[in-house]
């Protein structure tokens, strides 16, 4: 069935943090939109990212210099739109006798802290463990460290919060919906694709943009397009435990075979251990860490902490491939994070590639997509927009989560500590309109378990397009790692009496 008798402007092909980055970016600018996405939103790589943003330390190494200050200039411009999902975060970096010198590490810090324009993030400085609250955890001969800044972010919301936003502009954005081909008629994109319930549509557009991430080749394939890239694919995995430690700093630990790895603090009671770098074969569909990866980690973490990791101790791993452009280097963790932007004229109608990045840079990646859109659209505007708009509930100062926090424990007394902390960090100012004017649990349908109630279910589905359990507990609420069997069949129930009936 044909989607509409007007053409888009910009179709999007892909739901992940590029994508919908530029279904944003252009719908702010005027231009009639259309974002497709396979599954759900920020279902693959989007989802499976480090929760990081950040200019890549390591990269330095790599003589990756622009690279690094340009993802160091997103950072405070990222916190300063989104301070509810993005917030800055201090990293402890041990010093290990026979691996980098401390020379090289304080010079690549240094580097670091002045080549991003760092201006409201704390600067590096030397720390003592034997004195440092971050040296309790770890084992007694790491004696000297460095203590510097980067961010966190909610990956999965991020690229939801987008979306959001460029609905409320006029996009449309349709998920579980495959483009299956892709062809130029009369000067037009033409986009058959299918969703999941069997229903096929026909698409047009006056540009298509190819935002599909590890599935990107692919998707030129479909669109009969030849590549300008080679991709090569990269499997992170990641592991979370119970919490290792009290305080609220991460650690940027080195391992001797030359390669760096995380332990971070992550939804209050666990820590996410992670990445590897894994040279990816086979589907992207259901993938998943390898019992060599999670060994991996729980050696690499058991070389720093005076309590060993093992693998009985993980409650919970993840994985996503990441599609980097291949430059040949050898070894996967050395293959650049850098983005290419391609824009091929098919008999007139525009086709833009994004060919790899990073998501700290997925702003400046979109901003970038849509001023070379701008050049051969006339209903896309020039004027840049996104460095200052906030996204969808971060309308508040960037020092201001916790009078926000303060002021729903107020109106909401009924709330425990941890469920108003997960709800700020969710929705910021936006939580007020599914909260409403409640005064106990009943006036939001209930409590499902763990803090999440009827009302906030509601909201998933009808303003962040979420359908099922998994949805709901791993990409929007991140409670999948408290619910019980229990809890999971209690919102599986209510998720199935609110799905249309058939006639």
């Amino acid at each position: 069935m044909p989607d509409s008798a007007t053409p888009y402007d910009v179709i999007v092909v892909g739901g992940g943090v590029n994508g919908a980055g530029v279904a944003r970016d252009a719908a702010g600018r005027g231009a009639r939109v259309l974002l497709l996405e396979a599954n759900d939103l920020a279902e693959g790589t989007s989802s499976k990212s480090t929760k990081l943003i950040h200019g890549g330390l390591r990269y330095l190494e790599h003589y990756e210099f622009g690279l690094v200050r340009e993802a160091l200039k997103e950072r405070e411009v990222l916190w300063g739109i989104a301070p509810h999902i993005i917030w800055p975060l201090r990293f402890v970096l041990p010093y290990r006798t026979g691996l980098r010198p401390r020379w090289l590490l304080r010079l690549g810090l240094f580097l670091y802290d002045h080549i991003g324009g760092r201006k409201k993030l704390p600067a590096t400085r030397s720390i003592d463990l034997k004195r440092h609250e971050a040296g309790g955890p770890l084992q007694s001969q790491y004696i000297k460290a460095f203590e510097y800044s980067d961010g966190w972010v909610d990956d999965a919301r991020l690229v939801l919060l987008n979306a959001r936003d460029a609905a409320d502009k006029g996009a449309r954005i349709r998920t579980h919906t495959r483009a299956e081909s892709m062809r130029v008629e009369d000067g037009l994109w033409v986009v058959e694709g299918s969703d999941d319930r069997g229903h096929n549509y026909r698409f047009t557009g006056k540009s298509l943009v190819n935002a599909a991430g590890p599935a990107v080749l692919d998707l030129l394939k479909r669109a009969s397009a030849p590549p300008d890239y080679k991709m090569r694919l990269v499997r992170g995995s990641h592991i979370v435990v119970r919490r290792k430690f009290e305080h609220d700093y991460a650690y940027f630990f080195q391992l001797p075979d030359g390669r760096i790895f995380f332990a971070i603090p992550y939804e209050r009671d666990f820590t996410l251990i992670g990445t590897t770098d894994q040279d990816h074969e086979g589907p992207l569909d259901g993938v998943h860490a390898s019992a060599g990866e999670i060994d991996y980690l729980c050696e690499g973490a058991s070389l720093y902490f005076r309590e060993p990791v093992t693998p009985a101790d993980v409650v919970w791993t993840y994985s996503g491939v990441r599609p980097l452009i291949e430059d040949g280097s050898g070894r996967p963790e050395s293959a650049t994070r850098g983005y290419r932007i391609d824009v091929d004229l098919e008999e007139g109608a525009p086709l833009l590639t994004i060919y790899g990045g990073k998501i700290t840079s997925y702003r400046h990646v979109a901003e970038h997509a849509v001023d070379e859109l701008s050049d051969h659209l006339e209903a896309v505007s020039v004027k840049r927009w996104t460095a200052t708009a906030p996204l969808p509930g971060g309308d508040f100062p960037t020092d201001g989560a916790a009078a926000l926090k303060a002021d729903y424990k107020l109106a909401y007394p009924f709330l425990t500590a941890a469920t108003v902390d997960r709800i700020v960090k969710a929705y910021g100012t936006d939580a007020r309109q599914w909260l409403g004017k409640a005064g106990d649990w009943d006036a939001l349908g209930g409590e499902i378990a763990h803090g999440l109630s009827v009302a906030e279910v509601d909201w998933m589905m009808t303003r962040e397009w979420a359908r099922d359990v998994e949805d709901i507990l791993w990409r929007r609420s991140k409670l999948g790692l408290l619910f019980g069997e229990e809890d999971v069949a209690k919102l599986a129930a209510l998720l199935e009496s609110k799905r249309p009936q058939p006639a």
